[in-house]
């Protein structure tokens, strides 16, 4: 069988400058060298997710994240202003967050479940 090598969502957004800046100043990710003001790539360690002006896909897509530690995800997105529509919370899953970036597109932060909290009730 072909071996898959990684998955990377497109999302759709308004202003490829508005996006950029809120994924690059606030969320920490970097802008691919050959992106341009329609299409480009933001990467922040293994995550990559295209940017698609106006074209390709939907608003309001979620895409699922894992990180090492939301908790200090949290912490360094609340400094810097992300807009979090939910703090984090402990699922069966993953101790998860969601972020809104400008477009509605929600990315889902999650790391491993923290066995010393219960688990919250999933109502998103």
């Amino acid at each position: 069988m072909t071996h898959f090598e990684n998955s990377q969502p497109i999302l759709r957004v308004r202003s490829m400058a508005a996006s950029l800046e809120y994924y690059v100043n606030v969320l920490g990710f970097k802008n691919a060298h050959w992106g341009t003001e329609l299409f480009t790539s933001v990467n922040r360690d293994h995550a990559g997710i295209y940017l698609c002006q106006g074209n390709q896909g939907a608003p309001g897509t979620w895409v699922w994240i894992g990180v090492e530690d939301v908790a200090a995800l949290h912490e360094e997105y609340r400094t810097r202003g992300a807009k979090i529509r939910l703090p984090p919370g402990n699922y069966p899953w993953a101790y998860e967050m969601h972020i809104e970036d400008p477009d509605g597109h929600v990315l889902r932060f999650g790391s491993e479940p923290k066995p010393d909290l219960p688990f919250d009730e999933a109502t998103f």
